[in-house]
């Protein structure tokens, strides 16, 4: 594999890390993927939700989890008590419900403001390839494996990947405000 398709595949996954990040903020709608940074302490082990319980949406306001070891429903609901996704689990001793509220402007606008950050990080990691491919191509020319033209030229080619990531995000950013704000 050449540089720059390394660089790509790496810049691919920072995009794909920062939907996964926009996948778990709150939307008003039911989405079990809203769970997928929780973890629980089960048997002293970090674990996530997703690895303990069946987790479905039976409608656009409820989200249900049916844990495969009733004896981690009290795990299962502290981990939830405790994250940042403001939702209380409902226990009743068989499953645990999400309810879904719809979100009020703030807390919307607190959301898009979050998605604005994961943005920004996902920028930082795509900007973090490029400065170590860019370390790489100049590394090469000091030891004379390429010409300063080559060098120049893998340079100009790294910016543009690096361009084309961003607007990747910065797409995605887009997508994921008019999610928030729409009602």
């Amino acid at each position: 594999m050449t540089l720059i398709d390394d660089l790509k595949a790496n810049m691919q996954k920072s995009v794909e890390r920062t939907q996964q990040d926009f996948n778990t903020i709150r939307t008003g709608r039911a989405n079990a993927s809203l769970l997928d940074k929780i973890m629980i302490d089960y048997y002293g082990a970090d674990t996530p939700l997703k690895t303990l319980a069946g987790i479905s949406t039976p409608d656009s306001t409820t989200i249900l989890i049916q844990p495969f070891d009733r004896g981690s429903m009290s795990q299962i609901e502290k981990a939830i008590s405790l994250s940042d996704i403001g939702l209380t689990p409902n226990n009743d001793g068989q499953v645990i419900r999400l309810n879904i509220p719809p979100l009020t402007a703030e807390r919307r606008q607190e959301f898009v403001k979050l998605a604005g950050k994961y943005a920004e990080d996902g920028k930082v990691s795509v900007r973090n390839h490029r400065r170590d491919a860019i370390d790489k191509v100049r590394k090469q020319e000091k030891n004379s494996d390429i010409s300063e033209d080559e060098s120049r030229d893998l340079q100009d080619e790294i910016q543009k990947v690096t361009d084309l990531f961003t607007t990747k995000i910065d797409e995605l950013l887009v997508v994921k405000e008019k999610e928030l704000t729409s009602i």
